[in-house]
């Protein structure tokens, strides 16, 4: 499915006027959840046009190794058989890019007997793991790093989890919490989870939480202070649907907005949990031409916009863009509460800092987001750190940027958005390869 690309560059001309319908991208974030939880519901459940990108076949492999029996029926028809008892897998767990699938199937293999080894490519190697590993062990768990530094990789000695008490912080990673309400339910005994700092990427939270509610699991969340999770539930199998994805969805959005386009995104629902669904009144704020209907957002470009200032406490994913929003705006943007956006892919604000001040962008990189002046952007060679999210913003700053822009790291998109470039180059964008070789 996926295009071998490792020795390719991607080569923007700026400038183009971008026109056309396209359909956002099915939701990441709810894929995962929704494979991961029917495979411990007990019986046969139906995902209805899931993403299938690299992260989510990550996860399929995951559930697949803990017993779930995944087959695709019918385009975009996808059934799972679980079990709220997994079986042992039989090799090592490997997660490739996939920082969600470590961290809940870290918990999720608690269930399983026997040892569980999970690890990832370099950059889930880095991904901190201490807190949900602190947590997994408050509830009975044995696991631990094998490096002894709390990163990947993981080994889980299963059998159950107990339950109880535990304290895990909010401010580093919303998946941690995620990994104990999909799994906590399952637990012999009732599991209390208190927060110690601010939790932040709160919407993510929210879309476990509704996912759970299809499968009849229960939860008590009590905002700003932690969850109750009654024990020893058994998930029932569901038909889910997932939704476009406006994490996906900002790039196409945003291009629009720099630029003198017409864009029209269908296939995004303003009333789901996502938290980046504030990208729409974010582009409306800053002054451009947003039209909401049924199941589709368009954005006009051509007006002049103006800087802003934004929380990324709750959406950390929006980061990127808001960098490129800001690059092109009038005064200045402030971009802050966004510390834990440096433990995704890549540092996403260092490298947004690093690669925008190439392109002739004038910003200043804080402890917790970034400060930056609006201008004109200029054409560069520019990195994208293995980084989707990072790539595909910078593909965004290069259609507004004077010239050409070469761009590496295009491999990257498939983690989230496989069809990107196309859909990009269906609207008019004038995206060519250049073989690195060649350069």
């Amino acid at each position: 499915m996926f295009r071998e690309v490792m020795f390719v560059d991607l080569r923007i001309i700026g400038g183009e006027r971008l026109e056309g319908v396209v359909s956002a991208s099915p939701s990441k974030s709810y894929t995962h959840r929704a494979f991961i939880i029917s495979t411990l519901a007990e019986g046969k459940s139906e995902i209805l046009h899931p993403l299938i990108s690299r992260d989510t076949l990550a996860t399929i492999r995951a559930c697949e190794a803990l017993g779930a029996v995944i087959e695709s029926k019918s385009e975009g028809v996808w059934h799972v058989s679980g079990s709220s008892y997994p079986k042992t897998p039989e090799d090592v767990i490997n997660v490739d890019n996939s920082g969600t699938t470590i961290r809940i199937m870290t918990a999720v293999s608690a269930l399983a007997p026997g040892f569980t080894v999970l690890t990832g490519d370099y950059s889930v190697r880095r991904r901190p793991m201490g807190p949900l590993i602190k947590s997994l062990e408050d509830l009975g768990v044995r696991c631990f790093s094998t490096r002894g530094d709390d990163r990947p990789p993981i080994i889980v000695e299963g059998g159950g989890i107990m339950g109880g008490e535990t304290h895990i912080p909010g401010h580093i990673s919303s998946q941690f919490i995620s990994a104990l309400l999909i799994s906590c339910p399952l637990a012999k005994n009732e599991t209390r989870v208190s927060f110690t700092s601010e939790l932040r990427s709160r919407p993510y939270l929210e879309m476990t939480i509704e996912f759970l509610n299809y499968f009849e699991g229960k939860v008590e969340y009590l905002p700003g202070l932690g969850l109750i999770i009654p024990a020893e539930q058994t998930y029932l199998p569901a038909s889910v649907r997932i939704p476009g994805d406006f994490s996906s969805a900002s790039f196409m959005l945003a291009a629009a907005a720099i630029t003198d386009s017409d864009v029209k995104v269908l296939n995004l629902d303003m009333k789901t949990a996502q938290g980046d669904k504030k990208i729409v009144n974010i582009l409306k704020e800053m002054g451009a031409e947003v039209e909401i209907g049924e199941n589709y957002v368009r954005v006009i470009g051509g007006q002049k916009l103006k800087g802003f200032s934004f929380d990324c406490g709750d959406t950390p994913d929006l980061l990127p863009v808001l960098a490129v929003l800001g690059a092109v705006a009038e005064g200045k943007t402030d971009i802050f509460n966004a510390q834990h956006v440096r433990y995704k892919e890549s540092d996403r604000i260092s490298a947004m800092a690093k690669e925008l001040s190439k392109m002739g962008v004038r910003l200043e990189e804080k402890p917790d987001g970034l400060t930056v002046y609006g201008g004109k952007i200029k054409s560069a060679h520019v990195e994208s750190y293995d980084d989707h999210r990072v790539f595909m913003a910078l593909t965004i700053a290069a259609l507004a940027a004077e010239g050409e822009t070469i761009i590496s790291g295009v491999e990257s998109v498939d983690v989230s958005y496989p069809y990107f470039i196309e859909d990009m180059i269906s609207m008019g964008a004038d995206f060519r390869w250049v073989n690195k070789n060649d350069r």
